[in-house]
């Protein structure tokens, strides 16, 4: 996630700001002239009155190579939001020897195998919450730049070339689906707790899960993560009413 993360540095200023701010648009129209090695990420796009700007640490076709990797369901695309390590790292862990002792990286969905963070604290896998509604509003401020001409392929491998507001929608839909009940009536984020699956008195009592299972959705860590988790209650309400 940390190679994802800076996709999520933007800025878009639009039209009517830019003419309200012309001291700020000079500056940054002398910087791209006169740094063009630095601004090479940064884009303006119109002419005369109406101009919209974005400012990006990634440049359009760095922003395409990270999507690649991201939306490829190999890697780190799961049925349920983004994971916070590539599945690829399952077949393929980094491994460093340090004075015979061998360490290594690998894709772990659930729980750390390690006891160094109490088993609760693991970033090699799971989906977290937060992350990935940075990922989503990052994609829908790039869209409201690039527009319906920029596309990518959703998922990676799929031939579906889609504008980037619709792989935010695809993305909202699979963190959406944690909560919602499956073909059989069964909610991921509870995974093995059968009385929250088939106890009426509890299958509408949802959870706040800290993080979730990378492969299957299960609920994981703290219960009650509303600091982030309920970010999910904004996806809905975004989802019902554009």
């Amino acid at each position: 996630m940390v190679g994802v993360i800076p996709m999520m540095a933007l800025s878009v200023v639009h039209d009517h700001q830019v003419v309200r701010l012309p001291d700020f648009t000079a500056r940054v129209e002398w910087f791209f002239r006169h740094k063009p090695e630095v601004a090479a990420v940064g884009h303006l796009l119109g002419h005369d009155a109406s101009r919209t700007l974005l400012l990006s640490v990634v440049s359009p076709e760095r922003l395409r190579e990270v999507l690649r990797v991201v939306l490829d369901e190999e890697r780190f695309l799961s049925p349920h939001g983004l994971r916070s390590l590539s599945r690829w790292h399952l077949d393929h862990p980094a491994i460093v020897d340090v004075d015979g002792l061998r360490l290594d990286v690998d894709y772990e969905p659930a729980e750390s195998r390690s006891g160094l963070f109490g088993g609760n604290s693991n970033w090699r896998g799971p989906v977290w919450f937060p992350v990935n509604y940075l990922v989503i509003e990052s994609l829908v401020r790039y869209r409201s730049f690039f527009g319906d001409g920029f596309t990518v392929e959703y998922p990676t491998g799929s031939g579906n070339e889609v504008p980037l507001d619709e792989v935010a929608d695809g993305l909202a839909r699979r963190l959406i689906s944690l909560f919602t009940d499956d073909a059989d009536g069964r909610r991921p984020a509870f995974g093995r707790f059968e009385q929250l699956q088939q106890d009426p008195g509890w299958h509408d009592l949802l959870w706040f899960n800290e993080y979730f299972d990378g492969d299957t959705g299960a609920g994981l860590g703290a219960a009650h993560q509303t600091g982030w988790t309920a970010l999910v209650a904004h996806l809905i309400a975004l989802r019902r009413y554009t």
